[in-house]
């Protein structure tokens, strides 16, 4: 389809491939074989037009679009992102040759790499709701040679080409709902992956059709601009301190008066009391909070500055599982190291602090003696009864019921 072009841009590109072959490894996946062809064929230069060769290979993404705020409202994704999902979906159907493929947020590259591992025999479909999105991925798409990509205007809240199936659907932006024309779009046994927000967390999840359900095969870490058109949905911040937010999910409404001056109140901390291995996967680890800490649930983010500072040292700056209650915040705390090993901890401010931190603990323990185990995530429709819902967290929401479901590794109970 495409040639490889300069080669100063061909060794960027394999350079780039080289550390995304490493970054999978480190996280103990597998770049698959197509997927690094793929990468290897197609030149991301000719979808940053505009940067410097070298930056076009580096391993972060390219905002496209932005408004005048500053929020990104469109980017080229990062290539260990892209490679992660494209792997996830290829995982969970065998292979993508030959597959029908829908691209939900277009950008022209993503779909490029679609286009190589689908082969002759498969088809790709991209689409986007804005329009100056669309002509970037037309006019990048074209000078890369794949002028065999259907690309589409159009709210991919609502069917896209109705009655037309695919066999993948692949979402770009990051999503709030899982509407019914994602799962009707979907062939018998086809695979939707999309970056969801759950209790406030956004994962890449590869879900497979069965019947009227999704159900997962596979999760990752991810973030990506959010969803414009009718599925959109409203993340607003609340200023917490300086450099300190709390990310709120739509319906959550926080008095910013019961929050002032929380983070100078006397800090209390609780720790789990193990030491771990620095190869234990955490990832897995926040969802479990977030389903046993539900009420009161909000997710901190903090700006480098203000971690210096020691205002506050969540586990993870960019949203870190936290509660807020009875005038109280706890949040998990990052990880306290003893030469090799690590334990796992919580801090608190409030008046409840010492019993808040402790509680998060407790829950972390509980993880950790059920094996720490990994969720699968179900969606139904909306109007599924109870009794038609698995074991788990049931997270309601417009047009979808989403349950997340831990099952212990060892002895216990499911979740």
């Amino acid at each position: 389809m495409v040639s490889i072009g300069t080669l100063s841009g061909e060794g960027l590109r394999d350079a780039m491939v080289d550390r995304l072959a490493a970054d999978h490894q480190a996280k103990g996946l597998v770049l698959r074989p197509e997927v690094e062809t793929a990468m290897r064929t197609v030149p991301r230069e000719l979808f940053t037009p505009g940067l410097p060769l070298e930056e076009a290979y580096e391993n972060t993404a390219v905002v496209t679009k932005r408004l005048p705020s500053g929020e990104s409202l469109s980017s080229v994704s990062a290539p260990f992102l892209i490679a992660e999902m494209l792997g996830q979906a290829a995982d969970a159907l065998g292979g993508l040759t030959g597959r029908s493929v829908l691209e939900i947020g277009s950008g022209g590259y993503n779909a490029s790499l679609l286009r190589e591992l689908v082969g002759a025999a498969g088809s790709v479909t991209t689409v986007d709701i804005d329009p100056d999105v669309i002509d970037r991925a037309s006019k990048c798409l074209a000078a890369a040679g794949y002028d065999d990509v259907t690309v589409l205007r159009a709210d991919a809240e609502h069917p896209v080409e109705p009655g037309r199936r695919y066999d993948l659907i692949i979402v770009t932006v990051g999503a709030w709902d899982v509407p019914p024309a994602w799962r009707d779009q979907l062939t018998e046994g086809g695979v939707l992956v999309v970056p969801l927000r759950t209790f406030g967390m956004t994962r890449s999840w590869a879900l497979r059709r069965e019947g009227d359900r999704l159900v997962s095969q596979s999760h990752r870490l991810c973030g990506f601009v959010s969803m414009q058109g009718d599925g959109a949905s409203e993340i607003r911040h609340l200023d917490i301190a300086d450099g300190v937010h709390l990310r709120l999910d739509e319906g959550q409404h926080i008095d910013p008066a019961a929050i002032e001056g929380l983070l100078d109140l006397p800090r209390a901390e609780a720790w789990a009391g193990v030491a771990l291995p620095p190869r234990t996967n955490l990832s897995d680890l926040n969802l479990w909070l977030a389903t046993r800490l539900r009420e009161g649930l909000v997710v901190l983010t903090a700006q480098s500055e203000a971690i210096e500072a020691g205002t506050v040292a969540p586990s993870w700056q960019y949203g870190t599982p936290a509660t807020l209650q009875d005038g109280t915040l706890a949040y998990r705390s990052k990880l306290s190291w003893t030469d090799r090993v690590f334990d796992l901890g919580s801090y608190a401010h409030g008046p409840q602090a010492e019993v808040a931190a402790g509680r998060m603990v407790e829950h972390m323990r509980a993880w950790l003696d059920a094996g720490n185990p990994a969720p699968v995530l179900t969606v139904l429709p909306a109007h599924a009864p109870d009794g038609d819902l698995p074991n788990g967290m049931v997270l309601d929401k417009r047009h979808s019921r989403l349950v997340l479901t831990f099952t212990p590794n060892k002895k216990g109970n499911a979740a």
